[in-house]
């Protein structure tokens, strides 16, 4: 039924509820014909007549239009806040619970926008609780209806970020492109150009190097005519991510360092916290002296993130980062602990990811002389990756995977493994 059919129906039940006929209702401001028009659908009455017919039938305005008192409304969004400010608050759990439990309520059926909203806030709890592919599954539902162009962009950029992170990097490309791609792509505002970063990270984790550069000097070019923090932010985050990529790691610190200082004054813990995480890893690369500096800013970072919304992939990939500057600093048993603990909270399809921990627990046992650990996770990094498609960030994996087994005296797999690696960069 249209919206016009639904407002009709509920005119014309509470009417025969008090009693009254169509003429009664309509005297002596409106016509009988035109109340009979809108109890049939076939007429949507303006805001002033919906207000006049509230009063008339003894009702609230906002049950004829939405189907609820504007109590139930009241209960709704209240409901819905308290959902949201768990998660906010790193209460992934309860948050999940609070969204699941709301969109049970019957009175959320015919409130299309809080609903949607609803089911907004459930994707983002699933995907902070790990379950990506639940999440995927939500967030693909909810881009199949009707939203504002302001939530379509907002449902882009959670499901091109859960592709990604689930290694399913062609169709976070698709998602991101969708909406970027092709002559009638608007205007660039704040939530296109983090769409825009996300996909540029997609391609960076596939190998399109070409395209991320181009992309990434796009990306600054609207940030810059836009000017608002969060476009710099997004834009920088991203433009260092290439320049580490490419080997410019001094441009990769300089494009870090903005985005850190920009995020400090403006961010939001989460998205603060997984700056400071990324700006620890670019220094870290860049200046490998500073790896100590480097890990404590992570370690700022990791604290942060357990206290805010932030899921368990960015938990995850804060504390293997952190055991990766442990081993640059020469202290792996440093690292296990913290790359145990990232292992811990990662969803099993997160499987790159998954792999770069796993060749930090080798090298870390290997470190320490636990040459049969060292052994068992440098073949659990080939599990890992064998299933993935070819990428360059999956040829950086094999690559250093072979490196590891060559030094643990594995020659065999060693090439096997640097074959791999050869084939996922297309060589």
């Amino acid at each position: 039924m249209t919206t016009s059919d639904l407002v009709g129906l509920r005119i014309k039940t509470v009417r025969r509820q008090r009693g009254l006929s169509q003429a009664q209702l309509a005297h002596p401001e409106l016509s009988d014909s035109y109340v009979s028009l809108i109890e049939s659908g076939k007429r949507s009455p303006t805001p002033a007549v919906l207000e006049l017919l509230a009063q008339k039938l003894d009702c609230s305005l906002s049950y004829l239009v939405n189907g609820v008192t504007a109590e139930q409304m009241e209960d709704i969004e209240l409901a819905l806040g308290y959902a949201r400010l768990a998660l906010e608050n790193g209460e992934v759990s309860e948050a999940r619970t609070r969204f699941a439990e709301l969109l049970t309520d019957n009175n959320l059926t015919g409130l299309t926008k809080l609903r949607q909203d609803t089911e907004f806030g459930l994707a983002l709890a699933t995907e902070a609780a790990g379950d990506l592919d639940e999440a995927i599954s939500i967030l693909s539902r909810l881009q199949s209806e009707e939203t504002t162009p302001e939530r379509a962009i907002e449902l882009a950029i959670a499901l091109c970020r859960v592709y990604r992170d689930s290694d399913r990097l062609t169709e976070a490309v698709e998602v991101g492109e969708r909406l970027l791609s092709g002559p009638s792509r608007p205007a660039w505002t704040d939530h296109l150009v983090e769409l825009g970063a996300t996909l540029l990270s997609a391609y960076l984790y596939r190998g399109d190097m070409l395209k991320a550069s181009q992309f990434a000097a796009e990306l600054l070019n609207a940030a810059d005519v836009l000017g608002t923090p969060r476009s710099i932010v997004a834009a920088c985050w991203n433009a260092a991510l290439v320049a580490q990529s490419t080997g410019h790691g001094e441009e990769a610190l300089n494009f870090a360092e903005r985005a850190l200082a920009v995020q400090s004054e403006s961010g939001q813990p989460r998205n603060l916290a997984r700056m400071r995480t990324a700006f620890g890893s670019v220094l870290m690369k860049a200046r490998p002296d500073q790896a100590r500096a480097a890990r404590d800013i992570m370690l700022r970072a990791a604290e942060e993130l357990a206290q805010s919304s932030a899921s368990t992939v960015d938990l995850a990939r804060c504390q293997i980062e952190v055991a990766r500057a442990s081993i640059v600093m020469g202290s792996p048993a440093e690292a296990l602990d913290h790359v145990e603990a990232g292992q811990r909270l990662l969803p099993g399809n997160v499987r790159a990811l998954g792999a770069e921990a796993d060749l930090l627990l080798s090298r870390a046992h290997g470190a320490l002389g636990n040459f049969t650990e060292a052994e068992a996770h440098a073949h659990a990094v080939r599990d890992r990756l064998a299933p993935l498609p070819d990428s360059l960030r999956v040829a950086g994996t094999w690559y250093a995977a072979a490196e590891t087994m060559e030094m643990l005296g594995d020659a065999d797999d060693a090439v096997g493994a640097y074959q791999r690696a050869l084939a996922c960069a297309g060589l």
